[in-house]
C-alpha cells in the first residue's frame, strides 16, 4: 500500500531536493559532512560492512528523509558511516527499496541519489541473483559487466537522456580483478519480480545476452550514472536460474547460499573497497 505522506509519492516533489534533505540528515546524524564511496548491500553481502574499517555511526534508515523500512527478511534497514584505514568515508546502505514493492522508481533509487548528494563519487551495488552460466556455482561472486533492464521502467523523468556506455566501469572491474583475478563477469537482467523467473524467461534472458537474473540494481545503476557516479556491480550467484538447475527455487535457498558464502565474499568486497 502506498503511503501518500511519503515525500517521494508527491508528484510535484523534486526527488533531488528530497535526496539533498536526506543527505543533510545523514551529515547531522553521523557528524560526517561528506562521504566518498557508497555501498549497497544485497543478499549475502552484509558482513562486508564489518571488515571495511571503523564504523563511526549507525542509523536506522527510517530516521533519514525518504527511506522506508525494507519489506524483505534478510535486509538490514540501516545506514552506516565507516572510516577506512586509508581515510576514505564509506556510506553503507542496508536499506534497499525493491521495485516489486510497488512504491515507484523514485523510492527505488532514493538511496543512490542520497549517496550522490553526500558527495559520493563511487557507487558499489551488490545483489544476490540467479546464474545462467552452468559453470557457475551457488556462492560464487561475479562482476556485472552490463545490464538489460526488463522492468519496462526508468528512474529518469521527462526528456532526460543519459549515456549508459560503460555503465559498470571497466576501470573498477579491473581494480576488482587486481584483488581476485579469478572473478568472472556477466550481463545482469533485472526482472520486475517478486516471482522468480520461469525457465522460458531465463532462456529468453540467455538468448538476448544475459548471464545473471535478479530483481534489483539496474534502475539504481541508471540513477547513479545520472548523478555522475562511477559504478561497480557485484552479484552473488545464490542459485542457478530456473531451468538451469533442476530443483525448485526458494527464497530460503537464496538466504542459505548467502550465509554460506558470506565470509569469502565479504572479505573480497572489503579488500576491493580498500583500494578504491
Amino acid at each position: 500500500m502506498r503511503d501518500d505522506s511519503h515525500p517521494l509519492d508527491d508528484p510535484s516533489a523534486d526527488p533531488f531536493e528530497v535526496a539533498a534533505t536526506a543527505a543533510a540528515d545523514i551529515a547531522r546524524l553521523t557528524g560526517v559532512p561528506q562521504h566518498d564511496i557508497a555501498l549497497t548491500l544485497g543478499s549475502g553481502w552484509s558482513k562486508a560492512a564489518e571488515l571495511i574499517g571503523e564504523t563511526t555511526a549507525t542509523l536506522d534508515a527510517t530516521e533519514v528523509t525518504g527511506f522506508s523500512k525494507p519489506a524483505l527478511a534478510g535486509h538490514v534497514g540501516s545506514l552506516r558511516s565507516i572510516l577506512t584505514p586509508k581515510g576514505k568515508r564509506v556510506l553503507v546502505i542496508g536499506a534497499r527499496t525493491h521495485y516489486y514493492e510497488g512504491h515507484g522508481t523514485r523510492r527505488v533509487v532514493h538511496s543512490v541519489r542520497t549517496a550522490a548528494a553526500t558527495g559520493v563519487k563511487t557507487m558499489v551495488l551488490t545483489n544476490g541473483a540467479g546464474g545462467i552460466k552452468p559453470t557457475w556455482k551457488p556462492g560464487q561472486p561475479v562482476l556485472i559487466s552490463d545490464h538489460i533492464n526488463l522492468t519496462a521502467d526508468s528512474p529518469l523523468e521527462g526528456a532526460t537522456f543519459v549515456d549508459l556506455t560503460d555503465l559498470y566501469s571497466t576501470r573498477l572491474r579491473d581494480v576488482a580483478r587486481s584483488i581476485d583475478p579469478t572473478l568472472d563477469e556477466g550481463v545482469y537482467c533485472q526482472f520486475r519480480g517478486p516471482h522468480y523467473e520461469t525457465p522460458a524467461e531465463v532462456q529468453m534472458a540467455k538468448a538476448i545476452g544475459g548471464h545473471i537474473v535478479g530483481m534489483s540494481t539496474a534502475l539504481e545503476a541508471i540513477a547513479a550514472r545520472q548523478a555522475g557516479m562511477e559504478i561497480l556491480g557485484f552479484s552473488l550467484i545464490t542459485n542457478l536460474a530456473a531451468g538451469i538447475q533442476t530443483t525448485p527455487l526458494s527464497h530460503q535457498e537464496v538466504l542459505e547460499a548467502g550465509r554460506d558464502a558470506e565470509p569469502v565474499i565479504s572479505d573480497l568486497l572489503a579488500r576491493v573497497i580498500g583500494v578504491l
